[in-house]
């Protein structure tokens, strides 16, 4: 069987389910401006590839109904940062320089991409929110397809919907750490940073969650108030490829 010709409605049906997880024809449609037997066509030819795969979902009303989703072989339809080569060096290096060498590697690598993502996100005088919209840029543009929201608590979120280093990361979590401390790297100390949504744990994406602290005020002066402290709107952003 040849393999599906890639097509811009199908892109966007994988990107759609990658960035929002599992939907039915019809929610896909809406979405797309196109009619759900049109998406389901295109479903079953992705289907066919292993591209996409459904599950039944009953409904309190009617028949159930097929909610698509990514299958087995669409990770090679999103970034990959050549994940066998990766995955191999690291092997390597701890084989040679044992686990002490490949967390130093981790955390060279780490001290490298903050380098490089602190000529591009302002510093500590700019608004949070300027900064995590250019954090989640940065990410969009190394393959993360990363999103960003600012809660109604006064909280960011960044969300990564594909890991172009998942081979690499699934074999030495250090990598995943190191992400962490990227963030907190570029953020600093004013803000904490949680992770509350990880692949490796089987979740579809990695969620960070990004709580401004309060500042201390100076002595006799009265603290102003935190965003937690004021009702701030919803305000999604997402970073398209």
């Amino acid at each position: 069987m040849g393999s599906v010709a890639r097509t811009p409605t199908r892109d966007r049906i994988l990107d759609e389910l990658k960035t929002q997880g599992p939907q039915t024809a019809t929610d896909l449609a809406c979405t797309l401006g196109i009619t759900p037997m049109a998406v389901r066509q295109h479903l079953y030819l992705l289907e066919n590839e292993g591209l996409v795969a459904f599950k039944e979902e009953r409904r309190r009303v009617g028949r159930p109904a097929r909610v698509w989703g990514l299958g087995a072989q669409a990770s090679g339809r999103f970034p990959n940062a050549h994940g066998p080569l990766s995955v191999s060096l690291m092997d390597a290096a701890k084989d040679c320089f044992g686990r002490e060498g490949v967390d130093q590697i981790t955390a060279e690598h780490t001290r490298r991409c903050l380098a490089s993502f602190r000529e591009r996100i302002p510093g500590p005088g700019a608004l949070l929110e300027e900064r995590v919209a250019r954090l989640a840029g940065a990410l969009q543009e190394a393959g993360y397809m990363a999103q960003w929201a600012h809660r109604e608590d006064g909280s960011f979120e960044i969300t990564e919907n594909h890991c172009p280093v998942f081979e690499a990361a699934h074999s030495h979590r250090g990598l995943c750490g190191g992400e962490m401390a990227l963030f907190q790297g570029l953020l600093g100390d004013a803000v904490h940073v949680d992770r509350t949504e990880y692949i490796m744990d089987g979740s579809r994406r990695c969620v960070y969650r990004l709580v401004p602290l309060p500042v201390a005020a100076p002595e006799g002066v009265k603290p102003s108030r935190t965003p937690h402290d004021a009702h701030t709107s919803p305000r999604r952003r997402s970073n398209h490829r």
